[in-house]
């Protein structure tokens, strides 16, 4: 990112302003005013979508239960485990500024100017308040490093901002290929693999198959236009497989204009593989519009890691997504996690400032009578139980959020013993941390995450790539499930024999520009697709 000289005396303004207090106003910030803090000898900031886009006019919209609550305990989770471990970060405790979001990239970019006040010097010589006594001065913690984003699109925005301030960044989520340029993000690591390996997967199923012909599908935005991106390059450098058409859904589509989008691909008739990067409620509206329009059984769905093995987008439409496959990264449910979040109460996790909301969203009751956002006569207990009284399970990037978290750990903990040798807590050369130096020893560790497998980073802060595959599979009437048929491990291992088709058939779909010509028969050039002609 380059900031012109006003950009940044702006920045300026606005980060001095954060750290200078007047008279009773001491305890006010002006950035991140709604957020958790944990106290510690070094800080890590988080980055977390608690809540929603807001409607327009409003940057936060719906509590987001599991995406949200799920993900930012794990880091609290895994900050306990951390600090309890005498093997690890020994006499250092770690603490956290948590941020929320709102799953809005310039919203996003606004909260984070938190982790870079401390960051900045600052001339206050001529700084007085206005009733001409001299300022006094807040320290804020000093951030040394950020675990987040979710999405692409604000992990892109707040990697810029970081890089300026050379603060290395763990993401848990965010898989756009463009985030592996060191050119632009070069303090930005990730623990789940970027969309280039998905892709590269995803032409891998689709040679498979014996498919030579598809179509692919996006939401507009830096996860579906750089995924379907990836998927077209890999896929000229493969060979042997023509794209059809590639369409994109836009951010303010309507019901309407997922209708449209299955038209278009039924224009393609020959085409039943669709390659589809795109949002969860995308995937369900374009579902939808394919059962209004009759074609259950149609088309064969190549799903991203975004649909993975996800209920919402496929529920009470399985008769239109069966058959469908599907790419997840490599995970497992870490069950210290499930025992730590269902013992939370109102009562012992005070230090989430959500946490009461979540507790009305997840039980149907109110906190407080007063300034409660949940409209119902029943007020919470304090009683209810996380799992005993109302479903659980663990969010699928859980593991990811504790991976990141220790992998910052790890760092910090081999730089300790680098330039702190024999010196208990933090001795002068880490006092501060450089970031440049943390980031070095963010890219050379390798340790075993949560689940067992390695973590570690390439030169671009990129992990191995490492998928299970799923198939959507009529198990019984009118019941569906994910089916686990293979894995991806820089090469494909799929058991074909495990897979079933629409209507339970055995039989592979074909999705090809023409088919075989039979005896006495020859190919002709139609308008946009091969026509076979009786001769």
């Amino acid at each position: 990112m380059v900031c012109s000289g006003k950009a940044l005396h702006t920045l300026w303004r606005l980060l001095c302003w954060a750290a200078v207090v007047c008279g009773e106003s001491l305890a006010q910030e002006p950035f991140a005013i709604h957020s958790i803090r944990t106290d510690g000898d070094l800080t890590l900031g988080g980055l977390f979508p608690v809540h929603a886009r807001g409607p327009k006019g409003t940057p936060c919209g719906d509590l987001k239960k599991e995406k949200g609550i799920h993900r930012l305990e794990a880091m609290l989770y895994a900050l306990d485990q951390i600090n309890s471990d005498p093997d690890l970060l020994t006499n250092i405790t770690l603490g956290a500024r948590i941020l929320d979001t709102c799953s809005k990239d310039i919203y996003a970019l606004e909260q984070s100017l938190t982790f870079v006040q401390t960051h900045i010097q600052k001339d206050t010589s001529d700084v007085r308040c206005t009733n001409g006594e001299p300022p006094i001065f807040v320290k804020p913690e000093r951030i040394v490093g950020v675990i987040g984003a979710s999405s692409s699109s604000v992990s892109i925005m707040v990697a810029k901002i970081l890089r300026l301030f050379k603060i290395p960044q763990i993401s848990y989520a965010s898989t756009a290929p463009e985030l592996s340029d060191n050119s632009s993000y070069a303090f930005f690591s990730r623990v789940v693999p970027p969309d280039s390996y998905q892709a590269q997967a995803m032409v891998d199923i689709v040679k498979a198959l014996g498919w030579n012909y598809v179509s692919t599908l996006a939401s507009e935005g830096s996860y579906g236009e750089s995924g379907v991106e990836a998927f077209m390059q890999v896929s000229r450098e493969a060979g042997g497989i023509c794209i059809a058409q590639s369409l994109k859904i836009s951010m303010e589509s309507r019901r309407v204009d997922y209708d449209k989008v299955i038209r278009r691909l039924l224009d393609s008739p020959g085409v039943r593989g669709v390659i589809i990067f795109a949002s969860e409620d995308d995937i369900r509206q374009v579902l939808a519009a394919a059962k209004r329009a009759s074609q259950a059984g149609h088309f064969i769905w190549i799903g991203s890691d975004s649909w993975g093995s996800k209920t919402s987008p496929v529920k009470l439409q399985g008769e239109v997504a069966e058959g469908a496959v599907t790419i997840l990264p490599k995970r497992a449910s870490v069950e210290g996690f499930d025992t730590y979040f269902t013992s939370r109460t109102l009562e012992n996790n005070r230090r989430n400032v959500w946490f009461a909301e979540f507790w009305e969203e997840n039980f149907d009751c109110q906190v407080t009578r007063t300034g409660s956002k949940k409209d119902t006569a029943k007020k919470c207990t304090g009683e209810e139980r996380i799992g005993s009284h109302s479903q659980y399970q663990q969010e699928g990037k859980v593991q990811f959020v504790i991976d990141a978290v220790y992998a910052m750990a790890h760092a910090l903990q081999n730089m300790h013993k680098n330039l702190c040798p024999g010196y208990i807590g933090i001795c002068p050369a880490m006092d501060p941390v450089s970031g440049e130096d943390l980031l070095r020893y963010v890219r050379n560790i390798h340790f075993n995450g949560s689940a067992g497998n390695p973590v570690m980073f390439n030169d671009k802060g990129d992990p191995p790539g490492r998928y299970d595959i799923f198939q959507y599979q009529l198990i019984a009437n009118n019941t569906w499930d994910y089916r686990l048929i293979g894995q991806w491990t820089e090469q494909l291992y799929l058991n074909v024999e495990d897979m079933r088709w629409p209507g339970g058939s055995r039989e592979l779909p074909a999705s090809v520009c023409s088919l075989p010509c039979k005896a006495g028969e020859r190919k002709k050039n139609g308008e946009g697709r091969i026509l076979l002609l009786a001769l």
